[in-house]
Parts: C-alpha cells; structure tokens; sequence
C-alpha cells in the first residue's frame, strides 16, 4: 500500500511529488570502512512510499548502526506512485524490498523471481471508516452505500468483505474510486473510506469536527477491521531475489545479516516509539512530529506481538491471504492470482537463523503495550 500524509491531489500531482522526492531519496551516506571486516557490503532496500513510520523499523536499523554492525552500508530508496518495489526487486535494481504479500504474489505470476522471506507486519493495517451518524457498522451495512477504495489492488479485502456479508460489489454498493485520503468521506461524497489505521485515519482525528468545533475522536467514527471480519490479507512483508537465495551463498549470508539488523530495528521501534518517530523524521520531514508518534505506535500493533519470532510467516495466514487474492474478484471480474504461488513463494529459512542468533533478545514481544498518542491538528 503506498501510504503518506497524502494531500488532496489527484494521481498526476501525486506522481509529480513522487518524481520530485526520489531525487534525494538515498538515505545512507557513502560506504565506510569496517574495523573487523573491511569495506561494508552495499545493500539497497526497496520500500513502498516516502519516508514515514509506517517503516520505522528500518529506519531505527540504520540510524541506530545495526546494519552497519553486520557489515551492510544500506540505502533505502522511498518509494512513490510510479513505484513498484518488487519489480524493482525482480529487475535488480535493489537487494530487497518491502511489499504487500498479494500484489507481490500478483507480480511473481506474471514472472517476478522473489521470495517472501520476512513477515514484519503479522496483522492487516486496512480499515473501512464511516461517520458514526451513517450507522455503518458491520459489512452488510454497507449495502446501498457509496463505498470508497483506492483500486490498484488495495481493495480485496473489502471486496472479500462484502461478498462474505453475502453482497455482490458489482451491485449491491456503488464503489467510488477513492483519493489517498479522506478529503471525500469528510465532505460526504462517500459513506465509507478505506484507511490505514496508521495513517488515513489518524488524519481524520487530526481534524476538526465541524459539529463540535474540536478534533474528531474514535467516538465520532465506525470502523469496520478486515482482521476481525476474517478477511485480512498479509501485507508488509521483505521480499528477496529468489534465484540468489537458491545460488548465490553470499547472498544468503547477506540476507540473514540484513534480517538480525532488521529485527534489531524493529525491536528498537517497540521499545523506543518516541525515539524511533524521532529519527523517521529526520529522514522524511513531511509529516509532523504527533503523525510519526501515532504511526509508529499504531505499526508496532501490527507487529508486536509476534508469537513465533517477528518475522515468521504464519501458515495459516498465508493460507487465508492466497485464499483471498485467489478468489476475491475486482469488477472487472479479476482475482490478484490464477493460481496458487509455489514453494518457493515464501521460505522462513532465514529469518529463523536471524531469530536464532538473537535469542538473548526479545523477539516476540509477548509483554508489549502500545503507548497512548494524542494528536495534534493537522498531525503537527
């Protein structure tokens, strides 16, 4: 999912943006020398959108020197609205890359050599958001609804949704393609937003409630999580070069390297929010200091608690993503997939060596609590 504080701005203006902050988007200076190993090891992270917490994980990693520490000089590129990281995985142009599990499963059908070797999110971050007056608060009640979604594959788990509530998308709801934001469910143009809870919806508390005169609280919103429903989908995941991964024995090593770093990354994000929102807004100063806090808070609620190893990939929510992307279909009639991915679809060989050879740290996370976040006007 490509997510930022996304103004009102149309797909043009929005690619435009894009174009201008890939320009400087390198966030790692150039190679140093390592006193135990030499000169580091380049390695390029792909990721999905600009620089938010949304990857904060990564972000602590290379501002903290765990990459660093396992012999990786890391640079990642932001992604943006004419990026595609697992193609730019599948092409070469980065050693790994962060990506939604169905549409990398869409491009590895359409011929993408990648693996999904690390499962950082282990919870979907997709909500469907109505103004508590529509009275919208389970997916049948969406019937005869104008119901917003972004499309560009971002939308099967609602339309899932629905057809498990026993609707047909194609015509028991009007469907409006929906901005990267929620400038529409605002005005009334829709009665039902798709949002990430780190992100789109914090920007509707982060503004003021024309009946109240004050900042609109969960109080004032219906949400409706596909984690419940039971149709979630997994969704940031590492993605790999699968043909490295089969010959290339640096590569292995490398990947396990960058996946200790990683876990380190994220494990300093749950244990330090305001610290690790701190250093994602050094790297992407766009979004303000309160929307960096909530999204952090809000991503490692995705992530923690990771009962088997941050990381792993649960079968069973695999199973249930390629159940979705095999069967859920857009109205044009599409499903993400034809068919099942292969073995080679997804492997935990090395985000389990990584996880062993942390075992002094806590890389579960059972205990963790998420902060509480208050949020300013416009996420200042």
């Amino acid at each position: 999912m490509r997510h930022s504080k996304r103004l009102v701005l149309g797909i043009a203006a929005a690619a435009a943006t894009a174009a201008l902050a890939l320009s400087g988007c390198t966030a790692t200076p150039s190679p140093t020398e390592s006193a135990t190993s030499g000169a580091l090891t380049p390695v390029t992270l792909q990721l999905q959108w600009f620089a938010q917490a949304q990857f904060a994980g990564y972000y602590a990693a290379l501002d903290q020197g765990y990459f660093k520490d396992e012999g990786l000089d890391v640079t990642i590129v932001e992604g943006g609205v004419d990026i595609v990281p697992q193609t730019v995985l599948a092409d070469g142009q980065a050693d790994y890359a962060i990506a939604w599990v169905p549409k990398a499963l869409a491009s590895r059908e359409a011929g993408a050599g990648i693996t999904d070797i690390a499962q950082i999110y282990q919870r979907s971050g997709t909500l469907q958001v109505s103004l508590k007056k529509s009275g919208i608060t389970t997916t049948a009640g969406l019937k005869g609804k104008n119901v917003g979604n972004w499309g560009f594959g971002n939308e099967f788990e609602l339309f899932a949704g629905i057809t498990k509530a026993g609707l047909d998308p194609a015509t028991d709801v009007t469907l409006v393609q929906q901005n990267f934001d929620e400038s529409a469910l605002l005005a009334g143009d829709i009665d039902a937003a798709q949002a990430m809870r780190y992100n789109e919806y914090a920007q509707i508390l982060e503004t003021v409630n024309p009946d109240t005169g004050v900042l609109y609280t969960p109080a004032d919103l219906n949400v409706i999580d596909w984690n419940d429903d039971g149709t979630a989908m997994l969704q940031d995941a590492v993605w790999a070069n699968t043909d490295k991964l089969t010959s290339d024995a640096a590569y292995q090593d490398q990947t396990v390297k960058f996946l200790k770093a990683v876990i380190k990354g994220w494990i300093y994000a749950r244990d330090n929010p305001e610290d690790a929102a701190k250093i994602v807004l050094k790297y992407g100063p766009t979004l303000g200091a309160s929307h960096q806090l909530w999204q952090t808070n809000e991503v490692n609620k995705l992530v923690w608690p990771s009962p088997d190893g941050i990381g792993i990939i649960n079968a069973d929510a695999w199973a249930q993503t390629v159940d979705i992307a095999l069967h859920a279909k857009n109205l044009e009639g599409s499903t993400v997939i034809t068919a099942a991915p292969d073995d080679a679809a997804y492997t935990n060989e090395y985000i389990q060596k990584a996880l062993d050879a942390l075992k002094d740290l806590d890389t579960t996370g059972a205990g963790y609590t998420p902060i509480d976040v208050t949020l300013l006007e416009g996420g200042k």
